[in-house]
């Protein structure tokens, strides 16, 4: 079974992220259900948390409960110049570093860059993972897993391009 632990060199980078954001960035405290970030909205933002609880949330179905402090959020809309992919909500009183114009504190801060790209790298290589663990579950299977051989070769060997979101089933109209 796959096991949702987060590596230890996770762990340091989000450590990393907070000691470099806390000589540089404002904190802002955010009440208990408040929506910091809208899927399919840019709020021009990256969030980064010092402490609290927040909840990551694609349409109906809720992906992640996070409270680990230096959890970055939006630096995938920031990064691809695109709306965000998720909503992300407070579900208790939170506090964040906030970065205001994250493309230039990004360039000025290749060290914090880099944490990101890192953080990035690593949940690709869980999930990658964890859709090899499907696989091989599977395998031979009648069901609707032979998708997963597409969505790995997508994952592994992409590149930019353009792409629809959601799947055939299920698509994504909240992303234009």
């Amino acid at each position: 079974m796959f096991k949702r632990t987060a590596p230890s060199s996770m762990l340091r980078a989000m450590e990393e992220m907070l000691e470099a954001c806390a000589r540089r960035m404002p904190e802002r405290e955010i009440p208990a259900g408040t929506t910091i970030l809208a899927d399919g909205e840019r709020a021009g933002l990256l969030y980064v948390l010092i402490d609290g609880d927040v909840e990551v949330r694609k349409g109906d179905y809720q992906l992640h409960v996070i409270s680990k402090p230096g959890a970055v959020f939006g630096e995938i809309s920031i990064l691809l110049d695109a709306p965000h992919t998720a909503t992300v909500k407070t579900t208790r009183p939170s506090r964040f570093y906030v970065i205001e114009n994250p493309r230039a504190f990004l360039i000025a801060q290749p060290g914090v860059a880099l944490l990101i790209a890192s953080l990035l790298a690593e949940r690709l290589n869980l999930m990658t993972t964890y859709l090899v663990d499907l696989k091989r579950q599977y395998e031979g299977s009648e069901e609707h897993f032979g998708m997963i051989d597409e969505v790995l070769g997508t994952l592994s060997h992409g590149q930019r391009s353009e792409h629809e979101p959601g799947s055939e089933r299920d698509p994504d109209p909240t992303v234009t």
